[in-house]
């Protein structure tokens, strides 16, 4: 059981990561294996609607991210996408690499269990916890919660282990997160059925 941790901070080892290495150290005490993917700091192609990936079931760009990102996710049962808040929401590039992944490989990510974990200074974090919670419902995704709204607070990775509420909240999401996979991998019952999309336009 593997659960795939996308940081989507541009500092690789900053306030996101902190909390994502809590996550993680606690998914591991629970038994299931963690990964941390960063993002990294190149440019990061957004998705330009041309539904190439309809055709060649993946996205028509190919840069190195994207690839990755989807090998990881075809290995993973769970997936935790951190951020930093940026002008109240999470950052561009992170949110270029979602749609992109959401769009063109949905059927990777339907039903597994998803959650989102934020850094902040000091505002934004709910308004960035929701966008990213957008991507998570519209793939049925089972969104795991915690003891309060999944962020952290600080300037620094110091400040964010000074944060203990904060640091606390990381570890219930891991010990929830790592109790539904769990769950989840052992239940006998069927997954639900799966309707085929009827998509409704309301101008005809």
């Amino acid at each position: 059981m593997n659960v795939l941790l996308i940081n989507g901070s541009p500092h690789q080892y900053g306030c996101t990561y902190t909390a994502l290495s809590e996550v993680k150290r606690t998914l591991e005490e629970g038994g299931v294996t963690g990964e941390i993917l960063w993002i990294g700091r190149k440019a990061v192609q957004g998705c330009i609607a041309c539904n190439k990936c309809e055709e060649l079931d993946r996205c028509v760009f190919q840069d190195e991210l994207y690839r990755a990102a989807l090998e990881k996710l075809q290995q993973a049962d769970s997936l935790v996408v951190g951020s930093p808040v940026y002008y109240g929401g999470p950052n561009g590039s992170l949110t270029a690499l979602m749609a992109r992944l959401f769009y063109s490989k949905g059927e990777l990510l339907t039903g597994k269990p998803a959650a989102a974990v934020v850094s902040c200074r000091r505002g934004g974090a709910t308004a960035t916890f929701e966008q990213l919670n957008q991507f998570f419902h519209l793939m049925q995704m089972p969104v795991v919660s915690s003891q309060y709204w999944n962020d952290v607070h600080g300037n620094t990775p110091e400040e964010v282990r000074q944060d203990a509420e904060g640091m606390q909240t990381m570890r219930v999401l891991g010990r929830n997160m790592a109790w539904l996979v769990r769950t989840m991998a052992e239940s006998a019952v069927a997954k639900p059925i799966q309707e085929e999309w009827v998509p409704t336009n309301f101008i005809r």
